[in-house]
């Protein structure tokens, strides 16, 4: 039986996600029009992103924009759904830290 395209595009997030580069991804640097991507990793330490470019290139791809409006008519429709999907508030959650 094949599986559904909700599992296998979570297994593809997940296997790219684990070939590109750890942490928490923030945005810094010293030039406001030139932000520098920081991974600030499990360990402590941090990595620029763009010096991880070979491992992170898909993530950002994967994650463009094109995405932005299936992610909000994903979380419209868990934030109408009693009970609200948990999966889709914990996203919304780590989203809502990251966003500016």
């Amino acid at each position: 039986m094949a599986r559904s395209p909700l599992l296998r595009a979570a297994d593809r997030l997940e296997r790219l996600a684990a070939r590109t580069t750890p942490g928490d991804w923030r945005t810094g640097g010293l030039l406001a029009t030139r932000p520098e991507v920081i991974a600030h990793l499990p360990d402590g330490g941090t990595e620029h992103v763009a010096e991880a470019r070979a491992g992170t290139g898909a993530w950002i791809a994967a994650l463009s924009p094109a995405l932005a409006a299936p992610l909000a008519a994903w979380l419209r429709a868990a934030a109408a759904a009693r009970p609200p999907d948990p999966a889709a508030e914990a996203f919304a959650r780590e989203l809502l830290d990251r966003l500016p």
